[in-house]
């Protein structure tokens, strides 16, 4: 354990920082999930509204490098595409 106030403070940060990363990875993974879910229900509004919060946040995690630049386009690109070939 740290001793010095500057490490305590450190480690608090850290452990904040890292607490919001996961949160944020756990909400791209659910946001996926979410689109892979609508598309399979057939419910075009949904699907739709629940891409563009995927996207938003699949860019957020990309831009914090949680997520890597290539898997982020690969993962949108496949959903886009899923959610219009529902036409």
């Amino acid at each position: 354990m740290a001793n010095i106030k500057s490490a305590k403070k450190d480690i608090r940060r850290t452990r904040k920082v890292t607490e919001n990363n996961h949160e944020l990875k756990a909400r791209v993974r659910n946001n996926i999930k979410a689109v892979d879910k609508a598309v399979a229900a057939g419910d075009k509004k949904l699907a739709g509204e629940t891409l563009k919060t995927m996207q938003k946040n699949i860019d957020k995690a990309t831009a914090k490098g949680l997520v890597k630049k290539n898997t982020a386009s690969r993962e949108k690109a496949r959903l886009n595409k899923k959610v219009k070939e529902m036409n």
